[in-house]
């Protein structure tokens, strides 16, 4: 039993009650990923589990075995940061940047899930494809992710950047 955590294969804990939280921050040292409120209404700690968000908190250990789970420190690529990480960082979609990791891996699949073509609450166009996609639905499509510092024009700027890069 393991999971592959960016790209590194770990054992499961011992104890099936160990959130995936816990796994990555207090014992495999990946810190990056943050606790926010331990309930599930914050998304400090969503990372991406087969390229679905997921909120690290609210999922145990052993619902990721045999499965791939990338954090923060997973999206950069031999020392060069993901393209939503310089987005953020270009629009100041950050400030205290507590809540960066987790808005940056809900962004990274949620672009993901508007490739795919799935539909938001407030998708118009089920047919018009992603380059139809309004600020409107970004936000929605990003409302599980809280940002207590007000960055979310910035956040919303970062990731439209990304959709107009992919449109392209």
């Amino acid at each position: 039993m393991a999971i592959a955590i960016n790209g590194t294969d770990y054992s499961l804990p011992a104890d099936p009650r160990v959130s995936l939280l816990d796994l990555l921050r207090e014992r495999i040292g990946l810190t990056g990923t943050k606790l926010g409120c331990n309930q599930g209404a914050c998304g400090a700690c969503t990372v991406i589990l087969d390229g679905e968000r997921v909120l690290s908190c609210l999922t145990l250990a052993v619902q990721a075995d045999g499965r791939v789970v990338t954090t923060i420190e997973g999206l950069s690529k031999q020392g060069d940061m993901h393209p939503l990480q310089r987005a953020f960082i270009e629009h100041d979609g950050l400030q205290c940047g507590y809540c960066t990791p987790g808005q940056i891996c809900s962004a990274v699949a949620m672009l993901g899930e508007m490739r795919r073509g799935d539909p938001s609450y407030v998708t118009a166009d089920l047919v018009a494809g992603q380059g139809s996609t309004t600020r409107e639905e970004i936000r929605e499509r990003m409302s599980g992710n809280l940002c207590r510092c007000g960055a979310h024009h910035g956040i919303v700027e970062a990731i439209e950047e990304q959709l107009v890069g992919d449109a392209a």
